[in-house]
């Protein structure tokens, strides 16, 4: 159960976008449904960006997701359409001066309470 809690609370502080003190204070983890960006469909009013993982993967619809390149945080993404292995989500939020790109790792967003 606790591992539901604390994927809703991501999910929370990801939508409500919480402060800069309230982002401090919570850690990204890397765990199931690991994958990888292979294509990001521009549209007029949201980009779509397709994963090379879904379903069989550990992925699941609402998730929130971060996307890294060469360890550094590029964004973070929201699951909205799943296949048993492949997924597409909305961009939540982009790193300042990042953009999202084929080849980026993506992960689901777990929160920890570990000080």
């Amino acid at each position: 159960m606790r591992p539901t809690l604390f994927r809703l609370l991501a999910l929370a502080v990801a939508l409500l976008g919480a402060t800069a003190s309230a982002r401090a204070a919570i850690t990204v983890e890397r765990s199931i449904g690991a994958a990888r960006v292979t294509q990001i469909a521009r549209a007029t009013a949201a980009d779509l960006v397709i994963l090379d993982a879904g379903h069989e993967a550990g992925l699941r619809q609402g998730m929130v997701c971060v996307a890294t390149r060469g360890g550094e945080v590029v964004g973070e993404l929201l699951l909205v359409d799943l296949r048993p292995r492949a997924a597409s989500a909305l961009i939540l939020d982009l790193a300042p001066g990042r953009f999202l790109q084929a080849g980026d790792q993506v992960a689901v967003k777990t929160v920890s309470s570990r000080n």
